[in-house]
């Protein structure tokens, strides 16, 4: 709050420099336009202006250094802020599945179903895509895109729009969405900055939709607005203690 009450004042004394620095150019525009008599940068009228335009100048330099200085500390302050749940949101109970059927056998999980059908590929992959990555193929490629045409079908039904956005996105659609690209361990893979600056690649298509949407207002009567979009979704997942295991919390993979 102090960050943000300082940084209205130094834009409020911003505002009148630069209404003054306008003042005083206006005056030496009035002196030196009409015909004179005498050498015009010789008048201490011109002088004394000309004097006053450099010290307004020198001023604001000052104010924009601390403005932008306050403005990276305000921002930065704000991204620590958690989201706060709408207060009409009503408080439920959570509901506690029935107990898992019981077999009088050893249940596989995915990852053995997979192996044993050959759709599902996720072992001795250090030489090709390293940790956490996988193969579908035959069935478990078709399936794959089964059930992103299924879920596909099942929203345009329903009046949703269908959408693709882009991969690579700015930082500040990350931070507007709640996700940090520069925190350490970071979620996100960045770009080499070298060749593309400030660009990181989307673990959900969400962060491409609410970049289409940022910076803007929509209007009441087009609300609310339902978009689809299916898309390959990249996280640099952080390490939780415990390997995991399957296709779960893996670095790629396509979601609707």
């Amino acid at each position: 709050v102090r960050t943000w009450s300082r940084l209205g004042q130094v834009r409020d004394g911003i505002a009148r420099l630069e209404a003054e620095k306008g003042r005083v150019a206006q005056g030496v525009h009035a002196i030196m336009c009409p015909p004179l008599t005498a050498a015009p940068l010789q008048l201490p009228e011109l002088v004394a202006l000309r004097e006053r335009g450099r010290t307004l100048r020198g001023q604001l330099r000052v104010l924009l250094a601390e403005e932008s200085e306050l403005e990276q500390k305000f921002y930065l302050g704000a991204l620590q802020l958690p989201n706060r749940t709408h207060p009409a949101v009503r408080l439920g109970v959570m509901k506690v599945p029935p107990s898992p059927p019981v077999f009088d056998f050893k249940p596989k999980g995915h990852l053995e179903l997979g192996e044993g059908l050959d759709i599902i590929r996720q072992r001795r992959l250090s030489h090709v895509s390293g940790h956490r990555s996988y193969y579908l193929c035959g069935a478990g490629a078709l399936l794959q895109h089964a059930l992103v045409t299924f879920t596909l079908r099942k929203l345009l039904s329903k009046g949703f729009l269908p959408m693709t956005v882009p991969d690579l996105l700015r930082g500040a659609v990350f931070e507007g969405c709640g996700v940090q690209p520069s925190a350490a361990p970071s979620p996100v893979y960045s770009i080499d900055p070298a060749r593309f600056e400030d660009l990181c690649l989307a673990g959900t298509s969400e962060v491409g939709i609410a970049g289409y949407f940022m910076d803007h207002a929509v209007q009441l009567q087009d609300l609310p607005v339902r978009v689809v979009c299916s898309s390959t979704c990249y996280r640099a997942e952080t390490d939780t203690g415990r390997e995991p295991w399957g296709l779960y919390r893996v670095h790629q993979f396509t979601k609707v």
